[in-house]
């Protein structure tokens, strides 16, 4: 079915949310493009901005999710509000090990491992609620940055968001 929502958009998708018309395009997309490669229902966390993670049932309907201030958006808000706090880089520990040593290990390990638990502990609510089997499926640019160090990630496409752009552009081309 298709949804529409405000202005001349319309979704070769049912969005069943409370408010359609505020389903942010890049969520469609990632909801076409899941649907489309992964059978069941899904969970699409994606890495961007803001940290999402998508419901798209087995029919293809997206059903609605969680957004979550994004990994650089809350490192930006860290640093830039606690004045001795240095910029560090994003990226996965080399150990498990949660007591840091110094004040970047220390930083490392608040960002890196507390998304860690977010993503589990969100995706396991998640699916809870679902109550069937799902797939979770990781994108955007930092999607593969935490496969190391959990198991909660099914698959990984960096490019989802693109690949269901082209699909929703194949099926208006087509007419569909």
């Amino acid at each position: 079915p298709l949804i529409a929502g405000e202005g001349a958009a319309a979704w070769p998708i049912a969005l069943d949310v409370d408010e359609p018309h505020n389903v942010g395009a890049d969520r469609v997309l990632n909801a076409i493009a899941g649907h489309e490669k992964y059978n069941g229902d899904l969970i699409v966390i994606d890495f961007g901005t803001a940290t999402t993670f998508d419901v798209v049932d087995f029919s293809g309907a997206y059903k609605g999710g969680i957004i979550a201030p994004g990994l650089n958006l809350s490192l930006d808000a860290l640093v830039s509000a606690a004045a001795k706090l240095p910029r560090i880089a994003i990226e996965a520990p080399e150990h498990s090990d949660v007591i840091g040593r110094t004040t970047e290990s220390q930083m490392l390990t608040g960002i890196y491992w507390g998304y860690v638990a977010m993503l589990e502990g969100l995706t396991e609510r998640l699916k809870k609620e679902i109550g069937r089997p799902v797939t979770v499926i990781a994108t955007g640019g930092l999607a593969e940055l935490f496969d190391r160090h959990s198991d909660v990630f099914d698959a990984i496409e960096p490019d989802l968001t693109i690949q269901g752009l082209s699909l929703l552009y194949g099926r208006v081309a087509a007419g569909a």
